[in-house]
């Protein structure tokens, strides 16, 4: 017996937990922001940059791990082809998009809502005071 065969190579336990990403025409994707920690990929660098940026949609297949996206405008400098190691897959539902036409939304971006029920009340004891906490059913007043 060999020591080879007692040892296994990091490739196996890798390969356990990577799948296998495919996609096709008109998929939905989010395309990674910044490539590598520290680099300025789509606009700005620190904290508050963007991890993922999309859903863009695949125009094209380019081979096996290589797709042209059709990007926003914003983003027309940077080459459309990218690795498949640059997405995650954007699932998108149309029947979880809640419309928001008949919401009324205020200018300053306020609506009014409806108190309906009081369904559960409870008192929090803390050292030196007491709390009320209420459960409250409120309803979205619509247009």
């Amino acid at each position: 017996m060999k020591i080879e065969d007692d040892i296994q190579s990091p490739k196996v336990w890798t390969d356990v937990r990577r799948r296998p990403l495919e996609f096709e025409v008109n998929d939905k994707v989010y395309l990674k922001g910044s490539p590598m920690k520290g680099v300025i990929g789509f606009g700005t660098k620190g904290k508050l940059s963007p991890l993922y940026i999309g859903p863009c949609r695949i125009s094209k297949t380019v081979g096996n791990v290589a797709y042209e996206l059709k990007i926003l405008q914003a983003f027309a400098t940077v080459h459309p082809v990218f690795h498949i190691c640059m997405f995650k897959k954007c699932l998108v539902d149309p029947s979880l998009i809640v419309p928001t036409a008949n919401v009324g939304i205020q200018d300053n971006f306020s609506y009014e809502d409806i108190l309906v029920s009081i369904s559960d009340s409870e008192v929090c004891k803390l050292t030196k005071k007491e709390i009320t906490l209420v459960k409250v059913l409120l309803r979205i007043k619509l247009l």
